[in-house]
């Protein structure tokens, strides 16, 4: 029995490191952009929040179910002593003797008619629920575009940082062959000393593009609520692409249909008409029908009373009832409910029209931006090969001594800010393309 303990001992710890090696693997993980946004929507905030507004609309709908579909039910019981004058329930006379009372009551009611209050209430819970499903996907969308934001801004600094350090590097390079043909003679000390000065500026920049790759990168780290305990590494290669072209009318005719913040809008108007509808069927009677049992037991000092069981079942009586409602006059409140409720509607009819000619307006532009800044990139990219060209040429002339280290460094500078401007412009496209195709119907955590 004692080797087979030992031998479940070995297997537990042999299970343990082997968890523990994956855990170690997920951690260290190079996390993709559709990696960060599936992490960020499960652990967001935001998201668990609008979660918890879906379950209370889904519970709203079950209530709004069970109101217009079944009737409700009470039972009551209750005893109390009598230290005072009272009547007797069988001799009907005074008495002043000290006595006991049990009462027990069962009721139903169900309203009949109460201005179809009922069945509206359950068109907007069910409205309500679609609202909040709305908005459950407008924060997600809302989420992935920050996440694709900060994702590719730190790529965007990453690849700065290698580009940054290949220059510090030739810098490096010079300078040491600088300083040997000033040992030979061949330049001058004031040269050395701007080789010298090229390359501190070369280090002071790599330094505020490593200080802006770790903010851009805590932010990131802040959107995915990834663990401050843990190192996050992200896959920094620069992405592959390729140019799409979308229809205008196509887009737009989706987004019109299923864009959410539309459909929040849409929810909003039609629970305002609804609302309007019940307020002014308030004006009408209420027809409710109501049926119940009920028994009682006394007894008191000196009195021969009957058994508890005997005067339950003889004390028993049912009843059935129908009651109407009809309001005549109360300061006018349901006539100020109607117009309030009027106001409303107008309000969500004109919020729901502004929104559908925002959204429009807002792919519109994005179609456009998302054009102009592909025309952008691409002279961007033919600039960027241009300078790249430059660059190596004047590095030669400056091996040779053909040009000055100013007159080098002016070059440095301008091939820099063309490969800046070319990775700047990848990712503004990018993320124009996503939100155009975000528009045509593709999520973003799809594409």
């Amino acid at each position: 029995m004692t080797h087979f303990y030992y031998i479940f001992l070995i297997i537990c710890m042999l299970l343990a490191g082997q968890n523990g090696k994956a855990q170690t693997t997920d951690s260290t993980k190079l996390m993709t952009l559709h990696d960060c946004m599936v992490y960020a929507l499960s652990n967001s905030t935001r998201i668990r929040i609008q979660h918890a507004a879906t379950g209370d609309a889904r519970i709203a709908r079950r209530d709004a179910i069970l109101t217009a579909f079944t009737p409700t039910i009470e039972a009551q019981a209750y005893a109390y002593y009598n230290f005072g004058r009272s009547i007797d329930p069988q001799t009907n006379t005074y008495f002043t003797q000290t006595s006991f009372h049990n009462n027990y009551n069962v009721s139903a009611g169900f309203t009949l008619f109460n201005g179809f209050e009922a069945v509206n209430n359950l068109k907007i819970s069910r409205t309500g629920l679609a609202i909040s499903q709305s908005r459950e996907k407008q924060a997600e969308a809302d989420i992935c575009l920050a996440i694709m934001e900060a994702y590719y801004n730190t790529v965007y600094y990453s690849q700065l940082t290698n580009i940054y350090a290949e220059q510090i590097a030739n810098a490096e390079s010079q300078l040491r062959l600088g300083q040997r043909q000033e040992e030979l003679g061949q330049k001058s000390h004031a040269v050395v000393v701007q080789l010298e000065a090229d390359l501190s500026d070369r280090q002071y920049d790599l330094i505020n593009v490593q200080n802006q790759y770790r903010d851009q990168l805590m932010t990131l780290s802040d959107l995915m609520f990834w663990p401050v305990d843990e190192p996050l590494r992200i896959d920094t290669v620069l992405p592959t692409w390729q140019l799409e072209v979308a229809d205008d009318s196509h887009v737009i005719d989706y987004a019109i249909a299923h864009n959410p913040d539309i459909k929040i809008a849409e929810g909003t108007r039609d629970n305002a008409k609804r609302e309007l509808t019940t307020a002014r069927w308030q004006l009408l009677p209420t027809v409710g029908l109501y049926a119940g049992w009920s028994t009682s037991y006394y007894t008191y000092e000196g009195a021969q009373t009957d058994a508890f069981r005997n005067q339950i079942k003889n004390n028993g009586g049912e009843y059935v009832e129908m009651s109407v409602s009809i309001p005549i006059y109360n300061r006018l409140q349901k006539h100020s409910n109607i117009s309030r409720k009027r106001n409303a509607l107008t309000k969500a009819s004109a919020e729901l029209e502004q929104k559908r000619r925002d959204v429009e307006s807002e792919i519109r532009r994005a179609i456009q931006d998302c054009n102009g800044t592909a025309t952008a990139y691409c002279q961007a990219q033919r600039k960027a090969e241009v300078q790249r060209e430059a660059y190596q040429l004047n590095a030669r002339k400056m091996e040779q001594g053909l040009i000055s280290p100013i007159e080098f460094q002016t070059v440095n500078n301008n091939y820099l800010k063309a490969k800046a401007d070319e990775m700047n412009s990848l990712f503004k496209l990018l993320i124009k393309q996503s939100v155009v195709k975000y528009y045509g119907g593709v999520e973003y955590v799809e594409q």
